[in-house]
């Protein structure tokens, strides 16, 4: 039996245009839940950083490390239930881990980033429970059409296919320490299916009661 508490922290996981924001601005509505999202629209870097990946690689992730351990920071302190868009681990174990794989991070970066983010996630709680949204390229890339950012139309299929590939094998690494829950994205549009939705918070009520 789980032990009922205030503070739940549940949070929303997956690649970019998969419909974390809009997930987690609903289930935050719907329990009543305090939401955290993710920097993007007010974020100084990314329009830089699509244009010259390499350059400004480094300078884009500690940008939303230090953003996300705030949030954490917050979500820790006001005792609170919480829903939050991306969590601090995909930072990590997906963007700053991909980047450097794929050479848009050197190795000095990347190893005084890992460092930072151990220092980091010592002091902070972990989440309850992640639900992880998944969805194919095809999927993705309408999604972000639609949503018309101007910064985002130079992204490649490639580039998401990369990160769709990182987060399978993290996924697959993170089932041992965290509750995960996955959804796939390409079957199940939240917007449309009301009944959908509903079941998905029978779940997190499971985990989180």
């Amino acid at each position: 039996m789980r032990v009922k508490k205030a503070n739940y922290l549940v949070g929303i996981a997956g690649n970019i245009g998969v419909g974390k924001t809009t997930l987690t601005r609903n289930l935050a509505e719907r329990l009543g839940w305090k939401a955290f999202y993710e920097s993007v629209i007010d974020n100084p870097y990314l329009d830089n950083f699509y244009k010259d990946m390499k350059r400004w690689s480094f300078n884009l992730q500690i940008y939303f490390l230090a953003h996300r351990f705030r949030s954490q920071k917050i979500i820790s302190e006001s005792g609170i239930a919480s829903i939050q868009d991306r969590t601090i681990y995909e930072d990590v174990e997906i963007f700053a881990k991909s980047l450097h794989e794929q050479g848009y991070m050197n190795q000095r970066d990347y190893q005084t980033y890992r460092e930072l983010f151990n220092d980091m996630v010592f002091f902070l709680p972990q989440p309850d429970l992640i639900i992880y949204l998944k969805a194919s390229i095809k999927t993705l890339l309408a999604r972000i059409k639609t949503r018309g950012r101007d910064f985002e139309r130079s992204i490649s299929p490639d580039y998401l296919e990369y990160l769709n590939l990182a987060y399978e094998r993290w996924m697959r690494e993170a089932q041992e320490k965290f509750t995960i829950l996955t959804v796939n994205a390409d079957e199940v549009d939240f917007l449309k299916e009301d009944d959908k939705f509903e079941e998905l918070v029978k779940k997190i009520r499971v985990y989180c009661p």
